[in-house]
Parts: structure tokens; sequence; C-alpha cells
């Protein structure tokens, strides 16, 4: 399949006449991660934009929600499955305690910690902004794309995954 330019090959095109020995066999791909990663981005934050969500709140409350009942987890556990500070996770908790998302409740077990729980309204609001995220994302980026090849290109990412070093911890 032939397909006209787009600005990675713009940028490749510069970087081997420039500097060849600049381009590795994961450039192009890298790029391309990075390309479709912006894209992305912008498509969950228009989508996000309609519930008045930041991404770090979208993470929390999805992250909560595809837990299932009772939907709660604690803030260092939440810090740690999305990569967040406990700062910034203690920080959008408190956003979403104070929209009516979420709420802390204590740990009987241990004074020093609390669960952040989603309310009915963050259950609510989570399903609703992951549907619209996933529609924004198939729109802006994958329509018109067959789903052989977004299907293909999904396990190469996978496969790729599988082998970084730093990934298989």
């Amino acid at each position: 399949m032939t397909t006209k330019p787009d600005p990675v090959d713009t940028w490749l095109d510069s970087w081997r006449a420039e500097l060849p020995e600049s381009l590795f066999a994961s450039t192009e791909l890298t790029k391309r991660i990075l390309f479709l990663s912006a894209g992305l981005d912008a498509a969950m934050r228009r989508a996000l934009a309609e519930f008045q969500l930041t991404p770090a709140e979208f993470d929390v409350l999805t992250a909560l929600r595809r837990l299932g009942e009772p939907y709660r987890m604690k803030p260092n556990n939440l810090a740690r499955l999305l990569m967040l500070s406990t700062g910034g996770t203690t920080n959008v908790a408190h956003r979403l305690v104070a929209r009516g998302y979420a709420v802390r409740e204590a740990d009987p077990e241990d004074a020093r910690s609390a669960w952040i729980h989603l309310t009915p309204e963050g259950i609510d609001i989570a399903g609703r902004a992951v549907v619209a995220v996933g529609e924004a994302v198939q729109t802006d980026l994958f329509d018109g794309a067959p789903t052989e090849r977004v299907d293909q290109a999904t396990q190469a990412l996978r496969d790729l995954s599988a082998e970084a070093p730093r990934l298989r911890r």
C-alpha cells in the first residue's frame, strides 16, 4: 500500500540528509508512536472537555471503575497503577471528591490510610467518559483503517512491548 508522505516522513528525510547516523532501526517506529500519541491525546482531551475532566481525573476514575465493585483502591496503590506521584494522585482524588465523583473512606484496619471509592455519579461519569474517549479516538485516528490492519499493528506493538527490556519488569 502506497501512502502520501506525512510529517514523520518529512522529519525522517531531514535527519537522513543532515545527520544520518542519528537514525536507528527504531527511529521511525518511535516517531510514529509519538505522532499517534499526540493524536490520541488530542482526541482524548476533546472528548473529556464535554465532561470537564482532566486526563489525570479520567485515569483515576476509569482505574477505579474497571476494578468492579466496590470500585475502590488506596491512593498509594492507585498511584503505582497509574504511574503518578502519590501527591498528584491525592490532588486528583481531592478534586474528584469535591465534584461528588468519589469519597474518601477511612481504613478501619489502618488509621493512617484511606480508600478512594467511586460514588454512583463517579461510576456513571467514568462509564460515559470512557465510551466518549473510545469513540473520539476511533473517529479521529482510525476511521477508515481496516480492522485487520489495526489488529496487526496491535499485535506487533504487543510483541515489541514484550521484548522491551525495561518493560519486562
